[in-house]
Order: structure tokens, then C-alpha cells, then sequence
């Protein structure tokens, strides 16, 4: 019942849209696995072979430290109404550091140069396949909306708080892993 592509196909993309949700899975060896939920509406699909989402400041920072030690990733999107689906995209990804080139263009090329309260930096995936499966199992759910605690998090601790946040909660994986968040690694964005 599942199929493999080579890219994100039109049928994909048109998938993805209609998505609130997405899940992020990332892994380094000797670490714990990482499953995180997102909104889509911080995502965008790039190109056939490249999706790229908005990170926000949160209790921890597995994904990066993840890719730095490793670099495998997945997004994961389910129908949570309508026609039964799972889709996958897998590939290599890379944390883009916020202010950092390559965030900056990518923030006006498809975030339309806005940046929710919060952002740390964007997760980019250099996809390498596609996988769609059937989704049956998968029950159905209403959607009532987006949560607004993060952004008013967000802004009442101020730049100068999220700094500081970050830098206590942000810089390690919960496996002591680093995850580059506030180093100046030009390989790390590359």
C-alpha cells in the first residue's frame, strides 16, 4: 500500500497544504529518538526537493542537536479529516541559523519576511525521497483552531528574554548532545 517517490510531487504539495499539523522525527546515534508535533502553518515546501519550517523557542532544541551529530530527518503529515493518507518526506536536514544568510533569504522568499513571536531559527530538509501510505488507521479529528500561548510567551519575554532562555534550556539535547544554536559555524548552515 505504500508508494516511494524521488520528490515532493504536485499531488504532495497539494496534500501538505490542506495539513494543519506536522510531525518532526529526528535521531543521533546513542541519543534518544525525537517525535515533535508542529503547526503547518509554519511550514513551507520550497521546491520538489527542499521543505523548510519556522523553529520557535521551546523547552529544548532535540532536532538541531540532532542534525549537527547526525543529520537524518523526516517530516511525517496524516489526513486528520477526509481521504485516509500518511506522507513522508525524508532527507537530510540542517538548522539555519536566525539572522544567518540563508534564514534571511529564505524568511523573504517564503515567509513573506515574517517571523512569528519566538523564532529561533528554520529547519531545513533536503528531501531524498517521498513515501505515501494508506493512513487507515488514522482516526479523524476536527480542527478548532491554533493555540496562542507560545506567542504570548513569546512576547512578554522580550528578545532579551528568549536570549536568555535560550541560552539556559536551548544549547544541549536532552543527551548533553550541542546543538549549535548560538555558535557562528558557517558549516553548520551550509
Amino acid at each position: 500500500m505504500s508508494k516511494f517517490f524521488a520528490s515532493i510531487e504536485p499531488q504532495h504539495r497539494d496534500f501538505i497544504a490542506k495539513q494543519k499539523l506536522f510531525f518532526v522525527a529526528s535521531a543521533a546515534p546513542g541519543a534518544r529518538v525525537n517525535l515533535s508535533p508542529k503547526s503547518a502553518d509554519a511550514l513551507r515546501i520550497v521546491d520538489e526537493r527542499t521543505a523548510v519550517y519556522i523553529d520557535r523557542t521551546g523547552s529544548g532544541n532535540e532536532t538541531a542537536a540532532h542534525l549537527r551529530a547526525d543529520g537524518r530527518l523526516t517530516f511525517m503529515f496524516c489526513a486528520l479529516e477526509g481521504a485516509p493518507l500518511i506522507l513522508r518526506l525524508y532527507g537530510r536536514g540542517r538548522a539555519l541559523a536566525r539572522g544567518g544568510e540563508a534564514y534571511r533569504r529564505l524568511l523573504d522568499e517564503a515567509f513573506g519576511g515574517a517571523e512569528p513571536p519566538g523564532a529561533r531559527q528554520m529547519i531545513l530538509l533536503d528531501v531524498e525521497s517521498a513515501q505515501s501510505s494508506c493512513g487507515f488507521t488514522v482516526p479523524l479529528y476536527d480542527y478548532a483552531g491554533e493555540r496562542e500561548a507560545l506567542d504570548r510567551w513569546a512576547v512578554a519575554k522580550g528578545e532579551a528574554g528568549l536570549d536568555a532562555y535560550r541560552r539556559e534550556k536551548n544549547l544541549e539535547s536532552i543527551d548533553g548532545l550541542p546543538t549549535g544554536l548560538l555558535v557562528d559555524d558557517a558549516a553548520h548552515e551550509a
